[in-house]
């Protein structure tokens, strides 16, 4: 049987994509007000991949903007490709292309993860450190509370750069790690369990069908994080939400809140 933080998990079901993505934009414009409204600022890490990148663009629509106090927040990343930031598969470029230059953001309220570097080992710690200093927490501690953390999940049930099968999946120390993908024969960036488990806030958004088999065993299935990491991602004392289509809904058995 699946965990029980897992079954305690909000499932939130929309017929496709631009519903998702517009009640996405609504949470996510309430956290951040909630947020700013209790602590003045807030932290959000962003996703890449195409399902985020709508919600991106529904956030920056004129009837969205005055919406968020965008002055107020710092933005970083959840994972990134080792690419530089003007790369086609960047999810930097992909996250400032479809929000943040739309809302001309300020440079030092946009924290990037400088994957590209030769040691991505030093780039991860450098990472960290940038982390610490904006939420105000010593570096090498306990994992500090992002506000808000935007994440996916692929049809294989990884998120982030927490693939199958992979050593980081076993990390408990470290925030932020560097990894080789076996599968995809690529180097990432990634935020770990630990950290990502810390957020006050994380909201899952997956479409398409193809995600349907996935995302029903990660909610419903065994606990099998080595198999499927999304399972990793439990909040400690945070909330998780789970915004999700018809489409990749069709094999879950929970019944959906209203």
């Amino acid at each position: 049987m699946a965990d029980d933080r897992m079954r305690r998990a909000m499932i939130r079901r929309y017929k496709g994509l631009e519903e998702l993505s517009d009640a996405a934009a609504d949470e996510f414009s309430r956290l951040v007000h909630d947020a700013t409204a209790t602590r003045g600022s807030c932290s959000v890490a962003l996703a890449g991949g195409s399902t985020p990148r709508r919600l991106y663009e529904i956030l920056a629509t004129p009837a969205r903007k005055g919406k968020v106090q965008w002055d107020r927040i710092d933005f970083f990343w959840g994972d990134e490709r080792a690419v530089p930031a003007d790369h086609p598969g960047s999810n930097f470029r992909m996250a400032k292309q479809a929000l943040l230059d739309e809302l001309a953001i300020r440079a030092d309220h946009i924290h990037r993860i400088e994957a590209e570097r030769e040691d991505r080992d030093v780039a991860a710690l450098d990472y960290q450190r940038e982390i610490a200093r904006v939420l105000r927490a010593p570096s090498g501690g306990k994992p500090p509370a992002f506000d808000l953390v935007l994440l996916g999940m692929g049809a294989d049930g990884h998120t982030a750069s927490l693939f199958p099968n992979t050593e980081v999946l076993g990390e408990r120390e470290r925030w932020v790690v560097g990894l080789h993908v076996p599968g995809l024969d690529t180097e990432r960036v990634t935020m770990t369990a630990p950290i990502l488990n810390a957020a006050r806030h994380l909201l899952f958004m997956v479409s398409g069908a193809d995600k349907a088999s996935a995302l029903a065993a990660v909610l419903e299935g065994p606990h099998d994080p080595m198999r499927l990491p999304a399972q990793l991602i439990r909040p400690i004392s945070g909330a998780s939400t789970w915004f999700v289509d018809e489409a990749a809904a069709a094999k879950l058995t929970m019944r959906p809140l209203p």
